[in-house]
């Protein structure tokens, strides 16, 4: 660059800030990534060794928003995408000791052990109970008075544990899981909403929205490397450290140290943060504490993953996309996703490839336990779970002590926060994760959405 100014500056190259610059890129617009790390996109890694291809951070993703399948339109064939196994549609959920697969239908609803007969009975009713009234209520909550306890137990909590590895009590349902909120506010009954959603017309871009599930051919990074490259190397800077914003006139002034030690000053009229809450008081120094304690306070999940490898598999047959452990069974771990059952080429032939996590907001001590102490516990769940006792070929163990944030009570104070920022230093954007959903879908989806902003603005 001939000077040290930009139009937009995004702070953060994770899935969120490389989709922005990925766009900003398509239109012209003069913009800078920072990221503070060695290398693009953020917790999303592949690695390949010893005939397994593993992910260390998000395994999968859901095609739950059109913008996401555009994204693979637009890289065109720079990345393949990948859509599971019809296999992986069955999930299995942990019940005394045994596997039992989700209902996928009345029939399997009606008879499945996991849960309980007056539940059942009881959800005959769901269409005709009155929409809930409480502002900020917990997911919990919404269930049992909705569907039951045991629908809560064997159904509800699980699936938390394998989104948020949060706990369904303290989330709250409007903010962690809006769209079955808006079904109850806007149809008075997820039975009905479901219907009614389902009759609805939907245009060429809600049709692109399938809700498979997904990858990349070769692995997710092979998505970063596609986005690395339409964005171009001169608008990537990595090892951006000690990166600090502060409010010059009518610009920003940007400053962060560079690999050889030097301080490095930018200027911008926009600054687009997709950095976790836990980072912005650092940040953004300039922020009043008062208002930045909302978002920099934010609760965060850590979870510990672990990556079992078998080039020869002999135990339970892994016909699912894995398997979810509620609360109730008391096991150590949230559950075991099976990647070489979803996803083709993923090990040698006859071989198995399990991601086991543990940890969760539940169980906070997984972080304080040592290799040794977590390799223990992983084979004994693998063992008394899913029958096999045979040693490993591949043992890998990833910590995430800031993994995955909580939509909890204090959502509402720290959107306001965000909100109120944004007011007060026109040209300031803070995104990423800190709001708009957790997934992939949610990522691109937002990054697209602030695109258009500044591309219209």
């Amino acid at each position: 660059m001939e000077d040290n100014t930009t139009d937009v500056i995004i702070i953060g190259a994770g899935l969120t800030g490389l989709t922005l610059a990925f766009y900003l890129k398509r239109k012209g617009i003069k913009f800078l990534l920072l990221e503070q790390n060695d290398r693009t996109g953020g917790v999303i890694n592949s690695i390949s060794e010893q005939g397994f291809t593993y992910e260390t951070g998000p395994s999968t993703g859901v095609l739950s928003t059109p913008e996401i399948v555009e994204l693979f339109e637009d890289l065109n064939t720079n990345c393949i995408l990948e859509t599971a196994n019809p296999l992986s549609k069955k999930r299995y959920i942990l019940k005394n000791g045994s596997w039992h697969a989700l209902p996928s239908s009345l029939i399997t609803a009606i008879t499945t052990p996991l849960f309980s007969m007056y539940d059942k009975l009881r959800i005959l009713g769901e269409p005709f109970r009155k929409a809930g009234k409480k502002e900020n209520e917990t997911i919990a909550e919404l269930v049992v008075r909705r569907l039951g306890k045991s629908y809560l137990d064997y159904a509800v909590d699980p699936f938390i544990s394998g989104i948020y590895a949060g706990d369904p009590g303290k989330l709250v349902t409007k903010f962690a899981l809006p769209k079955l909120y808006a079904l109850e506010q806007n149809y008075g009954s997820f039975i009905r909403g479901a219907i009614k959603k389902h009759k609805e017309p939907k245009s060429l871009f809600q049709k692109k929205a399938t809700g498979e599930v997904f990858s990349v051919k070769g692995g997710l990074n092979s998505l970063i490397a596609a986005l690395n490259q339409g964005i171009g190397t001169d608008h990537i800077l990595t090892g951006c450290k000690d990166t600090e914003l502060i409010p010059n006139g009518n610009k920003f002034l940007v400053t962060y140290t560079n690999r050889q030690g030097e301080k490095v000053e930018l200027n911008s009229s926009k600054v687009i943060t997709t950095v976790g809450g836990y980072a912005l008081p650092q940040l953004l120094p300039f922020i009043p504490g008062k208002t930045m304690i909302p978002i920099s306070t934010l609760k965060y999940a850590g979870v510990v993953q672990v990556v079992a490898g078998y080039k020869t598999w002999c135990g339970k047959s892994l016909d699912a996309f894995g398997g979810l452990i509620p609360s109730k069974e008391k096991r150590a771990v949230l559950g075991i996703l099976f990647p070489s059952s979803i996803f083709a080429d993923r090990t040698p032939t006859n071989g198995a490839l399990l991601s086991v996590f543990i940890g969760g907001v539940k169980n906070p001590g997984i972080m304080e336990k040592t290799d040794a102490e977590i390799e223990t516990l992983v084979l004994k769940e693998i063992r008394e779970t899913l029958g096999t006792n045979a040693p490993t070929d591949l043992f890998r163990i990833f910590r995430y002590p800031l993994a995955i944030p909580q939509y909890d009570e204090s959502s509402e104070e720290k959107l306001a926060s965000i909100n109120q920022i944004q007011i007060d230093y026109p040209g300031l954007i803070l995104a990423g994760n800190i709001r708009d959903g957790i997934g992939m879908s949610d990522r691109v989806k937002q990054a697209r959405k602030l695109a258009y902003l500044v591309i219209n603005s």
